[in-house]
């Protein structure tokens, strides 16, 4: 009897141990499986961050609006009046009332006035992207293509013109009355950019349109911001730009997009127009006019355009986003305050026949 009893302890021992060891094992895989659901959590220190993206002091650049008093109004002769052959008589006197009462009188040199609105315009560095576009073919082909993000602005204070008919010479050259004023009326402030990328490029002008290429743009938004909303030139000409106030940035986002670009370019200039509704026009000569002819034959308008210059001292051969520069080297010219004012060029001319002084960051012209 006592053997027997002998003979069942170290059974009951290694039962026990293994009974143990199975404990163990399932406590392993338990706390396997927690922390396997643990880790597919999104944590607070690993969840992606929300919200848009912050950028550093000096990513972006701000173009100051062009607020002009003159922009409200120009004076025209109305042509259309004053043509040979379309007024019998029109030269004529009157006796018994005032000279300036006459059609010829009141069709000479008219104000003709309107509201100037103004957008501000900041933007990012210009950049490169390889993105596969689809070709003629129906094939995509990969292109590099060169990018702007950019960010538009309604800040209100647009002006508008308090009519006054001048009485002297020197009231004809100040700047016109005006007021300042938030709301337009409708439609609003429509921002509808067309941007072009020009350049002279070994004396031949090149002239390169913004694209509308949907590929590229979720390309660069994911680059640039996922979270952003980056809107062509045609999304974002489809609503009013929304009126910003110091407590509510309102700005509206987009992005202007080029391809085939030529890669020997070195010295170009961004024209941006839309960003103003400010406009002058010419009228041809009363005598080259007809009778008959339809009102504004001839009439040639120029709209006030916002232009960025860049510079490029890379080859062809390697095209890097690195080496794009917005107006001149810092090395070459000192930064102007105003840029319309820009200082003689150098009396010894750069060493490849640049005059640095002329090359400033940006202006605006009529074009």
């Amino acid at each position: 009897m006592m053997c027997c009893v002998r003979s069942l302890r170290p059974r009951l021992a290694l039962q026990r141990i293994a009974a143990i060891g199975v404990l163990a094992m399932l406590a392993a895989t338990v706390n396997f499986v927690a922390d396997f659901a643990a880790a597919q959590q999104p944590s607070a220190r690993k969840a992606p961050p929300r919200g848009f993206r912050r950028l550093g002091p000096g990513v972006e650049t701000t173009i100051p609006r062009p607020l002009d008093p003159h922009d409200t109004v120009t004076r025209h002769n109305m042509v259309e009046l004053l043509a040979p052959g379309v007024v019998p008589d029109l030269d004529w006197t009157p006796t018994y009332s005032s000279p300036t009462k006459t059609l010829k009188s009141l069709a000479t040199d008219r104000a003709f006035y309107r509201t100037a609105w103004y957008l501000q315009f900041t933007f990012k560095p210009l950049r490169l992207i390889q993105v596969d576009v689809p070709g003629p073919n129906g094939q995509l082909e990969r292109k590099v293509v060169w990018y702007m993000v950019y960010r538009v602005q309604n800040l209100g204070g647009q002006l508008k013109p308090v009519p006054k008919e001048p009485q002297t010479a020197d009231e004809l050259a100040a700047a016109p009355d005006v007021q300042s004023v938030d709301d337009i009326g409708p439609p609003g402030i429509v921002f509808i950019p067309k941007f072009s990328l020009e350049a002279t490029i070994e004396g031949q002008q090149q002239a390169y349109a913004d694209r509308l290429i949907p590929v590229a743009i979720d390309a660069i938004r994911r680059r640039e911001d996922p979270n952003r909303k980056l809107l062509d030139s045609v999304m974002v000409s489809s609503h009013p730009i929304p009126l910003s106030t110091p407590t509510g940035d309102r700005s509206v986002w987009g992005v202007a997009t080029w391809t085939d670009i030529d890669p020997r370019i070195d010295f170009f200039s961004i024209y941006i127009n839309g960003l103003t509704n400010a406009y002058r026009w010419t009228d041809p000569a009363p005598e080259s006019l007809k009778p008959g002819d339809p009102p504004g034959t001839g009439r040639q308008f120029t709209h006030k355009t916002l232009q960025l210059n860049f510079w490029r001292p890379g080859d062809e051969f390697a095209l890097s986003e690195d080496e794009i520069y917005f107006g001149a080297p810092a090395d070459k010219v000192a930064k102007h305050t105003n840029p319309d004012e820009a200082t003689a060029p150098a009396e010894e001319p750069s060493p490849i026949g640049r005059n640095w002084d002329k090359i400033i960051d940006y202006r605006w012209i009529f074009r």
